[in-house]
């Protein structure tokens, strides 16, 4: 009881009053100004919003996706619209090689990055789950270990920079859903990874942030089709969706939540975990932890 008093009490109410008290730093458009940014899955949907919001705020960005045809129409669009700088290189991110290299090549075009937003995933409907392996490893692949692949790819440019990595996930990678269960097991992934990647940065002075963003139900035509006749919930706008993403990532935030109702949120913001995490960091030895980035 001592011991609650004098520790657990505390952090408690400092963890408690940071997730849902703390103000953030104001959001202002001049901050993407002349940033360089990559968009995967741009070539419609949140991606496609995403770059047209980093366009009208003067960033330099390379887009991606499979259609080179859309990605023409989206780079021309982000011209219009003021950006910096556009380019596209199109590939599928099932093939890690070209996730690889798409991140060598996108940062020789612009000269370095400052931001790597992460928001492809491959096609899914919404189905009980049988014995469809070759789908869960598709969904693993692409929606999780291209993620990962991209990431380490951008490292080196991204410490440069002190920059940013953004990684688009879903209420789906926080809580159980039916019907997605392939999809829903690669977003509990990149929680798992990236929430580590962040801590280890944080103990060993990497300056690259990481962003979660938790999403609800998008108006993407690409949802609406696969949620009809089966999910009646209200979907929120992609365009909304696209700038809070921006904003998550350009304030440096751990975690962004998006979508149509505002207790779905607050629920699953989890204090406890990270009180959690809090206290384990002390059972590490932090020299050897540290060090141990020297080994091979």
């Amino acid at each position: 009881m001592a011991f609650m008093k004098k520790y657990l009490l505390p952090i408690l109410g400092i963890f408690l009053a940071y997730y849902y008290y703390s103000a953030n730093e104001e959001f202002r458009p001049e901050m993407l100004k002349g940033k360089k940014v990559i968009v995967t899955g741009a070539s419609k949907g949140i991606g496609e919003e995403i770059a047209y919001h980093l366009a009208k705020m003067g960033a330099h960005v390379v887009v991606t996706a499979r259609s080179e045809e859309t990605l023409k129409k989206v780079v021309s669009r982000c011209l219009e619209l003021g950006a910096a700088s556009a380019y596209y290189i199109a590939g599928t991110m099932e093939d890690m090689t070209f996730a690889e290299q798409f991140v060598a090549k996108a940062g020789k075009l612009m000269g370095g990055l400052d931001m790597l937003i992460l928001n492809h995933i491959t096609n899914n409907s919404m189905n009980l789950f049988s014995d469809d392996i070759h789908l869960v490893r598709k969904n693993m692949e692409v929606n999780f270990l291209s993620y990962v692949v991209l990431s380490v790819a951008a490292l080196p440019m991204l410490k440069q920079s002190n920059g940013s990595i953004v990684i688009v996930s879903s209420t789906a990678g926080k809580m159980a859903n039916p019907l997605v269960a392939p999809y829903s097991g690669s977003k509990f992934a990149l929680d798992g990874f990236f929430s580590s990647i962040r801590e280890e940065y944080s103990v060993t002075k990497v300056n690259v942030s990481i962003t979660l963003c938790i999403l609800g139900l998008i108006n993407t035509e690409t949802a609406m089709k696969a949620v009809s006749g089966i999910l009646d919930t209200n979907a929120s706008p992609k365009e909304e969706c696209a700038l809070a993403i921006i904003k998550g990532g350009a304030l440096r935030q751990e975690e962004v939540y998006y979508g149509s109702s505002v207790w779905t949120f607050l629920l699953l913001r989890n204090p406890g975990r990270r009180i959690l995490e809090f206290l384990s960091l002390r059972s590490y030895n932090m020299d050897k932890f540290i060090n141990n980035q020297a080994l091979p």
